[in-house]
C-alpha cells in the first residue's frame, strides 16, 4: 500500500508492484465445493482483462453506471475494480433499467433484460466456465473476457474525486472508498499478510469492505466464502486452519 493511493485501481497496481505472487483472493463456493485461489499477479490480470472488454468492446466511459447483479464472488470483486479502473460508476445491486450496462449472474438474467444498453452475462461456474447455451440478450463474460488484452490503460485518467460505487444505497467516490476501507481495516486489525475469511455478501459496505477492499488497503488477503451456512462448525475450524485465517468477518 502506497499513502499517494487515491483509488482501489491505485491500491491494486501498488500490491502489485510490491508483491505480485503473494494470495490475494482465496474463492470458496460451500454449494458445488469449488475453491479458486488467485494471486495478485493472476488478479490484475483479470482485472486488466475485463476493463479493457468495458472500455474497448462495451464502450464504457468514466461516469457511465453499471449495475452489478452478482453475489460475493471472485469474478465480482475482478469487475468492481475494473469498474474502478476504467471510472464506471458500479451500482451494486442496482436497478438495471437505471444503468447505462448492466453485468448479471445467472440468476437474475430477467432482472437484467431491462437494461436497454449493453448486458454481461456470467454462469459463475467454476474455473470461470462459459454458459452451456448463451443467454439471449447477453454477451457471455466467459467467451469474450479471454482475448482481451494483459494490460489496460484508460482513455481518460480516473479522477478520485469522481464516483465510484452504490451500494446500500450509499455512494463514495474512489478517494471516499479507499479512505473507508484503509478505516475499516485498522478497525478489524488487518496488517500486511493477514488472512480475512468472510462469509459476507456483497451487498452491503460491510460485505464488500471485508470480502475485498479491507484487504487490498492492508496488503492483506481474502478467503472469500460463498454459502459458508453450509459448512458445518468442524469443517468450518478446518478451513480457518489449512488456510491461515488470522481475522473472521462471518
Amino acid at each position: 500500500m502506497n499513502a499517494t493511493d487515491r483509488t482501489p485501481a491505485d491500491l491494486l497496481r501498488s500490491a502489485l508492484a510490491a508483491d505480485p505472487g503473494r494470495p490475494l483472493i482465496t474463492f470458496y463456493d460451500d454449494a458445488t465445493g469449488e475453491r479458486v485461489e488467485l494471486s495478485v499477479a493472476t488478479f490484475a490480470n483479470w482485472v486488466a482483462k475485463t476493463a479493457n472488454l468495458l472500455q474497448g468492446d462495451l464502450g464504457a466511459e468514466p461516469g457511465d453506471r453499471l449495475a452489478l447483479l452478482l453475489p460475493a464472488h471472485w469474478q465480482s470483486a475482478v469487475w468492481l475494480l475494473a469498474c474502478d479502473s476504467v471510472g464506471v460508476v458500479a451500482s451494486v445491486g442496482g436497478r438495471p433499467d437505471d444503468a447505462d450496462l448492466v453485468v448479471s449472474g445467472p440468476d437474475t438474467l430477467e432482472e437484467a433484460l431491462a437494461c436497454d444498453g449493453e448486458r454481461v452475462a456470467l454462469a459463475l461456474r467454476p474455473l470461470g466456465g462459459r454458459f452451456p447455451q448463451p443467454p439471449a440478450g447477453f454477451a457471455d463474460y466467459a467467451v469474450e473476457v479471454p482475448g482481451q488484452g494483459d494490460r489496460f490503460a484508460p482513455f481518460v485518467p480516473v479522477e478520485a474525486d469522481g464516483p465510484a460505487l452504490i451500494v446500500d444505497g450509499e455512494e463514495f467516490t474512489h478517494a471516499q472508498l479507499v479512505d473507508r476501507a484503509r478505516q475499516d481495516a485498522a478497525k478489524l486489525g488487518l496488517t500486511a499478510g493477514s488472512r480475512l475469511l468472510s462469509g459476507l455478501g456483497y451487498d452491503t459496505w460491510d460485505g464488500l469492505s471485508a470480502g475485498l477492499f479491507a484487504a487490498l488497503a492492508a496488503d492483506a488477503s481474502v478467503v472469500l466464502c460463498r454459502n459458508l451456512d453450509r459448512l458445518d462448525p468442524q469443517a468450518l475450524t478446518a478451513r480457518t486452519e489449512t488456510e491461515r485465517v488470522t481475522h473472521t468477518a462471518a
